[in-house]
């Protein structure tokens, strides 16, 4: 083996892993999209802002045929995601080694993942365990603007992060800045005073748009969010990340005639995360937590 990056780049007799660039995540998220998880428009930057050095690939002979993610949010918080081979070539433990790659750069971390329900007892053979399930949602956009929302850009970056940190488990501010930016997106918030309540953003997707984070003090500051996205979208399917952690966000979804799609287990290797789960309508993204 060698060193890349302070990273192991695993080789055998056929396969090299090594580090992903912003085109690699791109050609990645292609075969996501070939996968029917229909990956956001711009992922591949947002994703990348968030741990440059969290993406490997795997090539056979130079060809590019599988891939993970190992984002490291800090030093004590991790998310895998991304984890593909291509068809052709599964079942030869190339995927095997993608992952020990991925879980060496994790180290110590508490690692989290939204893993298909049937891949469970694999996931536990290397030491998570279940948390809740999730359950992705399908709805159609419209409907009008309600009252009391303003722009998100309109809030003060800090105050943004400060919201974000009460739901999810470690700083993510390098990922914030370029999601709640992004292209084509819509970010809404609501002010209790001069501090947040809630947040949403809907992000261009491969097939009309996903909404999240869904993040709110209350379900009716969700719904209002929730209203307030599905209106510039009108006509657009749109998707939703539920989560068993706070059932109300499937209520949500299912208040606002959306059907479910598929069910993903959440499960983390030390055990659940002491966040304000509550506050959760919708995840941010099933590849990076």
């Amino acid at each position: 083996m060698r060193k890349e990056d302070g990273v192991e780049a695993v080789a055998s007799q056929e396969l090299n892993v090594r580090r992903m660039d912003e085109s690699g995540i791109a050609l990645a998220l292609e075969w996501a999209d070939a996968e029917g998880w229909n990956p956001g428009r711009h992922d591949a930057s947002c994703f990348y802002a968030a741990d440059p050095r969290g993406f490997f690939l795997g090539e056979l002979d130079g060809e590019p045929v599988g891939c993970i993610s190992a984002v490291a949010y800090d030093g004590t918080f991790g998310f895998l995601g991304l984890y593909i081979v291509k068809p052709p070539y599964r079942g030869r433990g190339f995927g095997l080694k993608l992952w020990h790659t991925a879980m060496d750069y994790m180290g110590a971390r508490n690692v989290g993942l939204d893993g298909v329900v049937a891949q469970q007892d694999n996931y536990r053979k290397s030491g998570f365990k279940l948390a809740y399930r999730n359950m992705r949602y399908q709805g159609t956009g419209g409907g009008t603007e309600p009252a009391g929302l303003v722009q998100l850009s309109s809030i003060g970056f800090d105050e943004i992060c400060r919201y974000d940190a009460t739901v999810f488990p470690a700083p993510r501010a390098r990922l914030l800045r370029r999601w709640i930016d992004q292209p084509q997106a819509v970010a809404l918030g609501v002010l209790s005073g001069n501090r947040l309540a809630g947040y949403g953003v809907a992000r261009a997707s491969r097939s009309g748009f996903r909404i999240g984070p869904l993040f709110a003090d209350a379900a009716h500051v969700a719904g209002a969010l929730f209203e307030g996205l599905s209106s510039k979208l009108r006509g657009e399917p749109i998707f939703l990340d539920t989560t068993e952690a706070n059932p109300r966000s499937a209520e949500l979804a299912q208040r606002y005639g959306m059907e479910p799609m598929f069910e993903t287990a959440r499960m983390y290797t030390g055990g659940i995360p002491n966040v304000q789960s509550e506050r959760c309508f919708g995840l941010t993204s099933l590849e990076i937590g």
